[in-house]
Parts: C-alpha cells; structure tokens; sequence
C-alpha cells in the first residue's frame, strides 16, 4: 500500500513567538528534522507551509501546499496534493522533530491490520483536574487516560470523508472518531516531544545531543 505523509507545518508558532518550523535544533531545523524521519519512513511526503513562504526549499521529490487559517484546513490542503495512488495517509506535526521511523512503522501497521486510523499515545502521569474560574471542580481519573502524539495514520477514505465536512478539531483523529470510524492506539515515545514555548528548544537540544533531559 503506497503510504505519503503529511507534515503540518503551516503555523505561526504564536505560543513561541514565531514560526517554530525554522528555528534551527543542532545542525538542521525543526521543520527539516521531521521531513527527513517522513522520507524515510513514507513513499511520499507533502509538507504544508504557511501562505507565501517562500524561503524553505523542499527536498527533491517533495510536494508543498500553502496551509489555510486552522490545523484541520491546512491538513485539507495536504490531502489535496496526493497522488491518487496513496492509500494510507500520515499526518504529523513539524513541531515533534524526534518522530523516528519505528513511530511510523507502528501507526501504518495498525492501519494495514484494519484499523481507519491509528494514534501514539503515552500514559498520563500527572494528577489531572478539571478547572472552571480558576477552580477545581473535578480531580479526573487517569487510568484510562493517554497523551496523544503525531505522526497519525489513517486510510484515505475516512480520513477525506471525516476532513469533507470541514470540520475543525485539535487532529484528524478526532474528526475521524467523529465520524464513527475506528482509530486504535499504539504505543508512543516519551521522546516524541511537541515544540510548542521556548524553553521546550533547550530541552529538545539536550535530547539530541545525549545529554540528559531537564
């Protein structure tokens, strides 16, 4: 089964304070990092940029959409760069540039065995409350609770048929969840880690470079 991946890169990075995708971690950037572990690991990969990007030259062979105004528009706008041959899709963050190919192995594999989508997820180790007004109104259990990552996989057609509503959510899992498919879960990686505030650069830097983390 062919397999592309989609490698979301289209933020503003407003939680940053700019767009993460370029920041460089060790001698390449984020954005690269991740586009190198989806070559890879996939048949295909198209990356979405932010609208009017023009300074990131993709790697050869590499197909590259303008992102929309949400997450789930710019994942739309990956899905319409697909050759019609692609039979399950992949969809991962840029902001997690440690995704290693075995990451990816696991979630197309749960696909190929049946399932419409596959997610990595880790267990919950926190104690987790609900808040209202800056209250706690709930202490939630956590046994039955995990911390979803990227890359996700899916077939194509539920994930077309979920993204054909334009509905918008935080993933695609969750549109396809909606939309009464079946998404399974496979075991993530601790280091998988989301670049999302500036300090989280300080720790991605010391994972890479062996050194232990903060």
């Amino acid at each position: 089964m062919q397999v592309w991946a989609i490698v979301v890169a289209a933020g503003g990075g407003e939680r940053f304070g700019g767009p993460k995708q370029f920041v460089r971690l060790g001698d390449r950037t984020v954005l690269d990092r991740s586009v190198a572990v989806a070559r890879t690991a996939c048949d295909g990969v198209v990356v979405v940029l932010p609208p009017g990007e023009s300074g990131w030259q993709p790697p050869a062979g590499v197909r590259v959409a303008p992102g929309g105004a949400t997450r789930s528009d710019s994942v739309r706008a990956g899905l319409a760069c697909l050759p019609d041959d692609a039979q399950i899709v992949v969809v991962h963050d840029a902001a997690r540039p440690l995704a290693t190919p075995a990451l990816y192995a696991r979630v197309v594999a749960a696909v190929e065995a049946g399932a419409d989508a596959a997610v990595p997820a880790v267990a919950v180790t926190d104690t987790v409350k609900r808040v209202r007004d800056r209250r706690v109104v709930e202490t939630v259990p956590r046994a039955d609770l995990v911390a979803v990552q990227t890359p996700q996989a899916f077939r194509r057609a539920p994930l077309e048929q979920a993204h054909a509503t334009e509905a918008v959510d935080t993933d695609d899992a969750a549109l396809v969840e909606a939309a009464g498919g079946t998404v399974v879960v496979v075991d993530g990686e601790p280091r998988n880690l989301k670049l999302t505030r500036p300090e989280d650069l300080g720790v991605l830097r010391a994972m890479i470079e062996g050194a232990t983390t903060p």
